[in-house]
């Protein structure tokens, strides 16, 4: 039978080990819940929603709220961010920077960032089919769009790239820069669709949501066993 003592001694041994543990996993546990269980929580909900075809009671007046301020100016920015956020400028930047990672022999970092681009859009792809929701009609949009509405391509895009950029940069000095540069250029995508009158909110939100999980989870994927981002070598094993 143990001693009070020696009862003691092991809670402290299994305290220290959690501490320590916890201490060492802080970023990635932070990573999971942040990047991959709560947009995976507001997908579904989203999903589900979308699937029984029950309105968004916030989707509405926001795109009436954003054709109120239509104009010229406005129209010049938001037609800007709506084409380099996806044929002008998310597109031609993944391939270079997948081309470029590959020339660099960068092989892990190129692994992650491909899978995570290719696929976030073929998942776009899959499940505009597969949820089939029309676009918004409350009025005739000056860049209109016949696909599918749910989730936003332009969203899922732009945040999957952003999302690449944020974990490849992360322990690096170029963080922050690229934290706030793409978390704006999200934002301003985003609101370009809503602006447009092409995308519903919860579009914007789903699109958000699917390249967190999917980017994120791909990251955990290819950087695992300890293995970083510029540290890991140039081979996968």
């Amino acid at each position: 039978m143990r001693k009070p003592a020696d009862i003691v001694a092991l809670l402290r041994e299994e305290l220290r080990f959690g501490v320590d543990f916890l201490r060492r996993r802080l970023l990635r546990l932070s990573l999971i819940f942040v990047g991959l269980l709560l947009p995976l929580w507001a997908f579904a909900e989203l999903a589900d929603e979308v699937r029984e075809r029950e309105p968004f009671p916030f989707d509405e007046p926001i795109l009436r709220f954003a054709h109120d301020l239509a104009g010229d100016g406005f129209d010049k920015i938001f037609l800007f961010f709506s084409a380099v956020g996806y044929q002008y400028g998310v597109v031609p930047f993944d391939i270079a920077l997948i081309a470029l990672l590959a020339w660099k022999r960068r092989l892990r970092e190129g692994l992650f960032a491909g899978v995570a681009i290719i696929g976030s859009a073929l998942l776009n792809l899959a499940t505009k089919q597969v949820f089939a929701r029309d676009r918004p009609s409350l009025w005739d949009s000056i860049a209109p769009e016949d696909n599918f509405s749910f989730p936003s391509g332009h969203a899922m895009g732009s945040a999957t790239v952003a999302w690449v950029l944020l974990l490849l940069t992360w322990r690096t000095p170029w963080r922050w820069p690229v934290a706030v540069a793409m978390l704006g250029f999200m934002w301003m995508v985003g609101l370009s669709r809503v602006y447009l009158g092409v995308h519903y909110p919860s579009d914007i939100l789903a699109g958000w949501a699917a390249a967190s999980v999917w980017a994120v989870a791909v990251y955990l994927l290819v950087f695992r066993n300890g293995h970083r981002p510029w540290r890991s070598p140039v081979s996968i094993p």
